[in-house]
Order: structure tokens, then C-alpha cells, then sequence
């Protein structure tokens, strides 16, 4: 019983063979892959694509629920790789995204003895040398690290202004697991790099270097308390917004200190309701601060869930604001730098002309299309877009048959799933906060609308970026006339190359088709000597055991020749 115990203890605390933990992660994914590889390119090669379509979401489904239990086992980071995973609606299908969007911190408490090991050893002293208090009950536990309720010394309480506070802790060992699953995710990621159907559609290694970043900021508590200060100061002016104080004497890069400031949860309607606060009252609110986040300061939660909310009720009945919106947990923080907030003017401009094509070219100048992306496909989707839905305002929007916005959300994410589409990490956080802002308001009132809290930010952004249309007319005028001095001697050199013989002139259509007879050819014959092996190897089976057998397998040889030899291909 006692090795059971500190068996669990081990597993809790983080600590275990790291090289285990490595190929649990890798066996999982290469089964997983294997199968991929089995139904998405063997079978539909020898002409079962129907069959592997029919299942596909089922498998999709299956695959997701068998990582969801993966990551609650393991912990550590493969909860954050399916919350990450959950977010990339630009290359994940539904099934996958939708089956982990309600992966949460699923993980046991660690013992409060290794807690009260690692804090002492990050603060240089006891923590009754430290804190006038602790509570040993964890108030919050999660993958990377646990909170808990402390009460400063009167010391510090006076220096600080602040009695009650939340001491936050890593897990032990959560560096070395980290370490460990990000090493596991890059192999992977290699894997994937390599096979075409993957490689065409997303820069994976890419993917992994920004889930890496993400995560070692998270694990740095020091990190975090700089984001909070940040926070902080951006509605420093804003009577509706509050953030915890920093304890800095009582913080290193893996522990945390801050104000005790938790009030009621945000989604908690019917506490809200008992302190007097209308939960519908609190949706918009919440969506205007939130906006102005994204649009105004350029500095964002990006993990604004329920948890992380809070409502907190005035102590002052006379005041103008009877509650605030508290936030907490600046981990992960986005940012909309300059050269995005361009992009985006180039986007709103070639919106409000409904210019599909130029919404496309947008796209691809702020880097969301990869080079190698086919966006003819893609400028249709955009112009049915403007042409059903472009000339309506936010208002119409809400009048529209939901399924009709459904049937066309069908149509268009499976063109924008074909491409090599990958959205920057700002877009993503962009899109995972709007997201959770969405889902909160909507919890607190179901009749609310988030089209009429982005109504007066895009209208407003509009305005401002107007006067900077000159300027793009203007540039691209300049460009015309660059190109037009630039033609004389362009076409001068094409007639000299005509003249001297030296012109090359290339059909890609020509050329692919001729690889497609070539490949065609090459099948037939595989499949000839692919059939003759199979068949002599079942029939001398019953004499010959022993050559029946190696027929048999050696059939294999000219089936993967057949199947494989357009990767060859150029």
C-alpha cells in the first residue's frame, strides 16, 4: 500500500521516467498516423475512397475522444496541446476541434507537502516565515500549476496595503515534463512535415515553434506578473476593469503572489442575481472591454474563460459602478502589432468594396495563405460571401435563416480546409478570445448579440483608417508608373531572347498530364505483377507453405511501386 501511494504521489508531483512519458506520447501518435495514412491515402489509391469518406467523421471523432483521455492522464502539456488544437479551426476539422473545445484542467491536486517544497525552495524560507497563513486546499488546480489562499504577515500587510492573498505554484517537475512533451511534439511534427497531403496545407514545425513559445511563457510566472502590471496600467483609467495587485517580494519565475481579489464567477447568474447585479446587464459590458482590448489597446487576454472572470460588487453603495469585471491569469496575452493592424485595414477596405479578389490578396499579404496556395477556389467562396450576405448590415444579419448561414459555413470552411491556410498566431488569439467572449455573454443572456458590440468598433476603425486610402491610391499609383517605365526594356529583351532562340516556354497543364499517363502506365503494370504474385503465392500455399508465403508478401513490393511513384515526381 505504501509503494502504491508513492507511486501516486510520483505521478502527481510530475516526476517518472521521462523517457516513458516520451514514447507513450510518440506510440500514440504514430498509431494514429498509421491509420490516417491508412484510410486517407491507401484506400482511396486502390479505389475505396467512398468507403474511407463515409467514416471519416467518425474516426475524426474517435481519434479526438482517445486524446481527450490521453491528456487527462497524462497531464502536463497534452491538455494544452488539446485546448490549442480545439482553437485551430484553420487546419483541424470540426470533429476534431468541436470533440476539445471542453478539455479543461481535468487533473488531481498535488500533495501539499511537495507544494510547500518547491515554495520554500523559490522564496529562500519557510512559508510560516513567509505567510501569517496558508490554506493547504488548493483553491484551483490545473496542468502547470495550483493556487492557493494565503494570508500575508503583518509586515508585509502594511508595506503592501494587502492582507488576503493567492499564491500560485508550478507543479514540481513541470519544467522537465514540459521539456519532455515539446521534444515528443517536435518529432511528431517532423513526421508530419514529410508527408505531402500535411506539408501543403500547414507549416507544422511552424505550429509547434508557436505552441512552444505559448507554453514557456505560461510557465513563467515572472511573465505573467509583467503582464498583469501591463494589463493594469491599459485601464488604469477605466473604472469598469480590475486586476490583482503583484506581491512582487514574494514572486520568482515559479511562484506568484497576488491580491486576493475573486468575487463571483462571471457565468455565476444565480450569485450575480443575489448581489443585486442583472447578468444581461453584465454581457455587454463585458464585450465593450473586451473590444477594447483587441481594437484600442493592441494588448489582449486571450484565455478569457469563465474562470478567469470575475464580477466584483462595489463596497461603496454611492458609486456610480455598483460592480467591475476583474480579471486574472495573464499567461497568455496577445498582442495586434502594427503590421497587423495594417492587414486588417487592407482587409476592411476590400470588405466594404466587396472586392473578393482583393479580400484574397489581403489575406495573403498579411501571411494567412501559404505560397503554394490555389486561390482561385477561395476568390469565388469570398465573392458568393459579398454577394449573399456583403450588402447587409449588422442588424439584417440577425434576420437571416440560421440555416442558411449554416449550409453556406459548410460550403465555405470546406474551401478554406482544401488550402494551405494557417492563420498567424495573432489571428488565433484573436479569434480564440472573441470566441470565449462570445460563448460568456451568451451564457449570461441568451438574447445577446455580438454583432451589436462589433458594430460601432468596425464602424469606428473604418473612420479612422479612411484617410489612409489616399495614401494606398496614391502608392499604388506610384507602383503603375514603376511598372510602366520598367515594360520598354522588359519587352526589348524578351524579342531579343525570341531572336537568339533562347526563349523557354512551359505548359504546367501539358506537363501533368503527361505525368498522369506516365503514373497511370506505371500503376497498370504494378498492379499486373501485383495480382500474378498474389494469386501464385495463394495457389502454392497449400503445397508449399513456405514459397506460397514469401509469393504472398513479396506482392507487396509492386503494390507500393504502384501506389508511390508520384512522390517521385517533380
Amino acid at each position: 500500500m505504501t509503494s502504491i501511494r508513492r507511486e501516486r504521489a510520483v505521478s502527481l508531483t510530475g516526476a517518472g521516467d521521462p523517457r516513458a512519458r516520451y514514447r507513450r506520447i510518440l506510440r500514440f501518435a504514430a498509431w494514429h498516423l498509421a491509420v490516417t495514412w491508412w484510410f486517407e491515402l491507401f484506400l482511396p489509391r486502390v479505389g475505396l475512397r467512398r468507403l474511407t469518406e463515409r467514416n471519416r467523421a467518425n474516426r475524426m471523432r474517435r481519434f479526438a475522444r482517445r486524446f481527450h483521455g490521453l491528456a487527462v492522464e497524462l497531464g502536463g502539456l497534452m491538455i494544452k496541446v488539446g485546448q490549442f488544437m480545439s482553437s485551430r479551426l484553420d487546419v483541424l476539422p470540426p470533429e476534431i476541434t468541436s470533440e476539445l473545445e471542453g478539455l479543461q484542467d481535468e487533473v488531481p491536486p498535488v500533495p501539499f507537502p511537495a507544494i510547500r517544497a518547491l515554495a520554500e525552495a523559490e522564496l529562500g524560507a519557510p512559508l510560516e516565515a513567509v505567510f501569517a497563513s496558508v490554506e493547504e486546499t488548493p483553491i484551483a488546480a490545473a496542468s502547470l500549476g495550483q493556487a492557493h489562499r494565503a494570508k500575508l504577515l503583518s509586515g508585509n500587510a502594511e508595506d503592501t496595503g494587502l492582507s488576503s492573498v493567492v499564491f500560485k505554484v508550478q507543479r514540481p517537475g513541470i519544467a522537465e515534463i514540459v521539456d519532455v512533451d515539446l521534444a515528443a511534439l517536435r518529432k511528431v511534427g517532423g513526421w508530419l512535415s514529410r508527408i505531402r497531403l500535411v506539408s501543403n496545407r500547414a507549416d507544422v514545425p511552424a505550429l509547434i515553434k508557436e505552441f512552444a513559445q505559448t507554453s514557456l511563457e505560461e510557465i513563467d510566472y515572472l511573465n505573467e506578473a509583467a503582464n498583469s502590471e501591463r494589463f493594469a496600467a491599459d485601464f488604469a483609467e477605466d473604472a469598469r476593469v480590475t486586476v490583482p495587485a503583484v506581491v512582487w517580494e514574494r514572486t520568482t519565475r515559479r511562484v506568484l503572489t497576488l491580491e486576493d481579489v475573486t468575487a463571483i464567477k462571471i457565468t455565476d447568474a444565480d450569485s450575480l442575481r443575489l448581489a443585486g447585479i442583472d447578468p444581461a446587464g453584465v454581457a455587454p459590458v463585458f464585450a465593450s472591454v473586451m473590444f477594447d482590448q483587441l481594437f484600442t489597446n493592441g494588448f489582449f487576454h486571450a484565455d478569457p474563460h469563465p474562470g478567469n472572470i470575475f464580477v466584483t460588487p462595489s463596497n461603496d453603495p454611492s458609486s456610480e459602478d455598483p460592480w467591475k469585471l476583474t480579471f486574472i491569469d495573464f499567461g497568455m496575452m496577445g498582442e495586434v502589432p502594427v503590421k497587423t493592424r495594417g492587414g486588417l485595414r487592407k482587409l476592411l477596405i476590400a470588405a466594404a468594396s466587396r472586392d473578393g479578389k482583393g479580400l484574397v490578396t489581403a489575406i495573403s499579404d498579411v501571411g494567412v495563405l501559404m505560397q503554394s496556395a490555389d486561390t482561385a477556389e477561395l476568390e469565388r467562396a469570398m465573392t458568393q460571401l459579398f454577394a449573399r450576405f456583403g450588402g447587409m448590415g449588422f442588424a439584417e444579419l440577425r434576420d437571416v435563416d440560421p440555416r442558411e448561414f449554416r449550409e453556406f459555413g459548410t460550403e465555405f470552411g470546406s474551401v478554406i480546409r482544401s488550402l494551405p491556410f494557417q492563420l498567424p498566431e495573432n489571428f488565433l488569439l484573436i479569434i480564440r478570445a472573441m470566441s470565449l467572449t462570445s460563448g460568456v455573454c451568451s451564457s449570461l443572456d441568451a438574447r445577446f448579440n455580438l454583432w451589436d458590440s462589433v458594430e460601432p468598433y468596425a464602424a469606428q476603425l473604418l473612420r479612422d483608417e479612411r484617410g489612409n486610402l489616399i495614401n494606398d491610391v496614391a502608392s499604388q499609383a506610384v507602383e503603375a508608373a514603376a511598372i510602366a517605365l520598367r515594360l520598354p526594356k522588359r519587352l526589348d529583351g524578351l524579342v531579343s531572347r525570341l531572336e537568339e532562340g533562347s526563349l523557354q516556354v512551359g505548359n504546367r497543364r501539358l506537363e501533368r498530364q503527361m505525368a498522369g499517363l506516365i503514373l497511370t502506365a506505371r500503376r497498370a503494370v504494378a498492379a499486373l505483377f501485383f495480382g500474378a504474385l498474389l494469386i501464385a503465392g495463394a495457389v502454392l500455399r497449400t503445397d508449399d507453405p513456405g514459397l506460397g508465403n514469401v509469393l504472398m508478401i513479396g506482392s507487396a513490393v509492386p503494390l507500393l511501386y504502384g501506389l508511390w511513384p508520384g512522390r517521385r515526381q517533380p
